[in-house]
């Protein structure tokens, strides 16, 4: 650095400094979310714009819609699920059937670049090189935060574009929503990387956030079916659908979205000043002083017990919530023959309750995949971080190290589609081996998900991060949307779900299951021998 380049800096106003650098900080964000930032968003958009054209098959008459509406003032179960309906036009039942869920992948998404790019950086020691440079203090939040806007604003704006022969002004107050949530949970994000010293517990406590959220939003909407419950007002989802986008918008609801975002952004700015590089309010507690870990197994789980654990109490929580809702489905339907059509696409051609049994637990198989990714790209952070190089230095090799991780993340999966069956046939109270069934076959397709994970961790290990969840999302778009769209069955067989026996109902397919687990023990096997051949990354 030169002595005028020093100077100039150093007479900068203060708040200048703060933030010098900000700029390249974000471009260079940008430059490493290239494929995480267009997926995301992708999935996100597809999923919210099937919508009109598919609730036009399924509701499309005034008698219907209307029936649609009081069903719903009846059935608690289902506004738990989705949220209540406001309105029978077709922008109004979009925001209703895909805000919930498009705002929570919005969070999700916005959650994991504010990590990636303050807490993660700080624990890889590259922010310390970072800031050794003209970088002000308070620059890497903000570029982070930069980061979380531009994603949200993208999609706020794809999601406008869609949705405005809906009617703009409701398409307005929609995408603001979703993007105001999406950047409530950045900055909600922000201040949790300032009061921990891990990224993973980051990640892990601002997730946990949303899930109360989710949980708090559904148990109002259960109480009342319109919005009003306070327990939906002390969720920030409760507060989206309090927007009624489509239905004589509260747009007073989005200063309060706005309030929150900028509360919260001050707290972080506040925290991120107060401390130094790498430390954290809440440091982590220092271990016994001798070493009770004696395998790399037992090290694996100790890293990853406290995401089992979350995974284990969303899915059996999410298990009785499907549960709950199954004995209503049969009403829900009624005599809409495109519902049941799709309901059959989603679950089979048998009895229309064995169908949405099998509908409803298919779509947990579809989230657990993101668990077996998550868990399986473990791997890939411990490398790139170098925590991997020093116990790999030891007597423990390559391929012990991973089948540590990789047995918590295939055995994770089958774990928690145990519980996921066991909750459901809890609140379902009927057919409980066939409900079990039903979960335990998902396990197959999961596993090939998670071996495509670990063929690219062997083998692509620089591109593993962004491919693995864009492969994950795909099979997660074509086992949502597709059977709502009446994509054509070949391209749903893309996805290994789509091979599965549609249980319970169909009968068993024991060729199939044992293909599939053929071909994800086959992905892990390519997988590992990459981890022994290459290079190690740093």
């Amino acid at each position: 650095m030169t002595a005028a380049t020093t100077n100039a800096f150093a007479v900068r106003p203060a708040g200048s400094r703060q933030l010098a650098g900000t700029g390249t900080l974000l471009r260079f964000a940008l430059r490493r979310d290239r494929v995480l930032i267009p997926v995301w968003v992708a999935v996100n958009a597809l999923m919210v714009l099937s919508m009109p054209g598919t609730l036009a098959s399924l509701y499309g008459t005034a008698a219907e819609r209307a029936d649609l509406m009081r069903q719903m003032e009846t059935n608690s179960s289902l506004r738990a699920m989705v949220g209540p309906v406001f309105d029978d036009s077709l922008g109004a039942l979009t925001a209703w059937r895909a805000g919930v869920y498009a705002a929570a992948l919005a969070a999700v998404m916005s959650l994991l670049i504010v990590v990636r790019h303050t807490r993660d950086e700080e624990e890889s020691g590259r922010q310390e090189l970072v800031a050794s440079g003209m970088v002000g203090r308070r620059a890497p939040l903000t570029a982070a935060l930069l980061t979380a806007a531009v994603a949200d604003g993208l999609l706020a704006l794809l999601l406008f574009a869609g949705l405005s022969a809906q009617g703009a002004t409701g398409a307005l107050a929609f995408a603001l929503g979703i993007a105001g949530v999406g950047m409530l949970f950045a900055t909600t994000a922000a201040i949790v990387a300032q009061l921990t010293e891990s990224a993973r517990l980051a990640r892990g406590l601002t997730a946990g956030v949303l899930g109360a959220a989710f949980v708090l939003r559904a148990a109002g909407d259960s109480a009342t079916a319109d919005g009003s419950s306070v327990l939906t007002w002390l969720s920030p989802l409760g507060w989206l659908e309090n927007v009624r986008a489509f239905a004589d918008e509260r747009w007073w609801v989005l200063l309060l979205i706005a309030g929150a975002v900028l509360a919260q952004g001050a707290v972080a700015y506040e925290l991120t000043g107060r401390r130094d590089l790498g430390m954290s309010f809440l440091p982590t507690r220092p271990g016994p002083a001798h070493g009770r870990l004696g395998t790399a197994g037992a090290l694996a789980w100790r890293l990853q017990r406290g995401s089992v654990l979350g995974w284990s109490i969303g899915f059996f929580l999410a298990g009785v919530v499907y549960g709950g809702m199954t004995e209503g489905a049969a009403d829900l339907v009624g005599d809409n023959e495109q519902a049941r059509q799709i309901i059959e696409r989603m679950g089979g051609q048998a009895a229309l309750t064995d169908a949405f049994v099998a509908a409803m637990i298919g779509m947990l198989g579809l989230i657990a995949a993101l668990y077996v990714v998550s868990s399986v790209l473990r791997l890939t952070g411990e490398e790139t971080s170098g925590r991997a190089e020093p116990v790999l230095a030891g007597a423990v090799g390559r391929l012990r190290w991973a089948a540590g991780h990789l047995v918590i993340a295939f055995g994770g999966a089958a774990w928690i589609m145990l519980l996921a069956g066991a909750g459901y046939a809890l609140a379902y109270g009927k057919d409980v081996g066939g409900v079990l069934g039903a979960c335990l076959v998902q396990i197959p397709a999961v596993w090939v998900i998670g071996g495509a994970a670990v063929l690219l961790h062997g083998l692509l290990p620089r591109a593993a991060v962004g491919t693995a969840w864009g492969v994950a999302g795909a099979v997660l778009l074509l086992g949502w949307v597709g059977p709502a769209l009446d994509v054509p069955a070949t391209v749903l067989d893309l996805s290994p779900f789509g091979h599965l026996p549609k249980l319970p109902g169909a009968e068993m397919s024991w060729g199939t299951v044992l293909v599939l687990c053929g071909i994800a023990g086959a992905l892990v096997a390519v997988g590992l021998a990459g981890v022994r051949r290459r290079d190690m990354t740093t």
